[in-house]
């Protein structure tokens, strides 16, 4: 059975910003530009995959305009093929603004990755995927989500979601929770992301909630501390390995990336999130969110 990774998504450009604290409303702080790079949960997670040498596909958007323009340009120093070229508008960017700890803060203005057409999946056969990478990002408007299901719905093979909830989880609609919160959908989040995925009061409980839902491992990464693993074989935390953080930029997409490249392999979910916590810790000893390829 094949088995590729289909990773559906957004390629940004990111402003990396490195400031000594966020400002309060009325503030003035100064800051330096760190860095100006080609990222976006899907990039970063096609990074991963690549890094890992696994056979997956980039579905992306290319529009039209300044940051569309940076987005060919890297695609295309890097061999990877654009499928997607729309010149309906310019892909989206984000200021992002790194503080000494190495958190990050967004401020994202968004384009044609919010515009998903139906037309865009006769480019591709989606039967040639078992696995499908999914942000909270690509999510977040009703129609685009619409379109995305109902084309993966169509797929005839076997097939695996895995949704990253992402930080604008808390701004996604209800009825599309519902429908991420369903059968062959792994959920992978973080401690913050998760409350807004369950109702229940404590950190079990709302595991337990998702997985009756899904009955695909639950994966909440936890930072240093690791990676939690909820699923018929109950809690367990796969460790992580003691590193210098420079930023946290694209950990939790290379995770991402990573996992579903275990998965590919053959790895156990446990095997799996390991190589995630690798992948991860490698990223956030780096200034920019992705792994090097092409």
């Amino acid at each position: 059975m094949n088995n590729k990774v289909l990773v559906i998504g957004a390629a940004f450009v990111d402003i990396i910003m490195k400031v000594s604290k966020l400002p309060k409303t009325g503030e003035d702080v100064t800051g330096k530009i760190d860095t100006m790079v080609v990222g976006g949960c899907a990039i970063n997670v096609f990074g991963a995959l690549q890094y890992e040498k696994a056979d997956a596909t980039l579905f992306v958007p290319v529009g039209e305009g300044m940051y569309a323009n940076l987005v060919r340009k890297r695609l295309n120093s890097t061999k990877v093929p654009i499928i997607i070229d729309d010149n309906q508008m310019d892909n989206g960017w984000d200021i992002c603004f790194v503080e000494p700890s190495g958190e990050r803060t967004f401020i994202t203005v968004q384009g044609i990755e919010q515009n998903w057409k139906s037309e865009w999946f006769d480019l591709i056969d989606l039967n040639e995927y078992q696995y499908f990478y999914l942000s909270g990002y690509e999510t977040e408007d009703k129609n685009s989500t619409k379109v995305i299901f109902e084309k993966l719905d169509q797929s005839k093979t076997k097939k695996t979601i895995l949704f990253d909830a992402s930080p604008r989880i808390r701004y996604i609609d209800e009825d599309i929770k519902k429908r991420i919160l369903s059968n062959d959908v792994i959920v992978h989040c973080n401690e913050e992301e998760i409350e807004f995925l369950s109702e229940e009061k404590n950190f079990e409980n709302k595991l337990n909630d998702i997985y009756s839902k899904t009955k695909m491992p639950v994966i909440v990464t936890l930072g240093s501390k690791g990676t939690c693993i909820f699923d018929n074989r109950g809690k367990r935390i796969i460790p992580a390995d003691k590193i210098r953080v420079v930023n946290t930029i694209g950990a939790g997409d290379t995770h991402c990336g990573g996992l579903l490249a275990g998965l590919q392999k053959g790895l156990s979910i446990d095997e799996a999130v390991k190589l995630g916590n690798n992948l991860a810790g490698v990223v956030v000893q780096q200034s920019e969110g992705n792994l090097k390829y092409g």
